[in-house]
């Protein structure tokens, strides 16, 4: 636990999920193109995953992104680990080393 409440809950989403994407609205109707980019990958992957919208609250929405150091959003985690952003997902997709990610880590994919 941190004296931050806002990292303690995204921490608490990263350990209760095995993938979490971070992202602007939800795996069904993202809010922008590139959240929608990730979640598509991640579906085409056939990966169960977690979204949490950012645009649901604003402390989350910040607090991301001082929590990754990383500036932008979608953000996604497997098993506790900052994978990257949208672009680092479609390249990791492309080549092959998202679906070899999922493998290592154990993450389950439907058949």
């Amino acid at each position: 636990m941190t004296d931050n409440p806002t990292f303690d809950r995204i921490q608490g989403e990263i350990d209760g999920n095995d993938v979490v994407l971070f992202m602007k609205g939800n795996p069904m109707f993202p809010q922008c193109g590139f959240s929608a980019a990730v979640s598509q990958v991640l579906s085409t992957l056939q990966v169960k995953f977690k979204g949490v919208d950012v645009l649901e609250d604003m402390e989350i929405r910040d607090g991301i992104k001082q929590f990754s150091n990383w500036p932008t959003i979608p953000q996604l985690y497997v098993k506790g680990e900052f994978v990257g952003g949208c672009d680092i997902v479609r390249e990791m997709a492309e080549t092959g080393e998202l679906e070899k990610l999922f493998e290592e880590k154990a993450v389950a994919t439907a058949e």
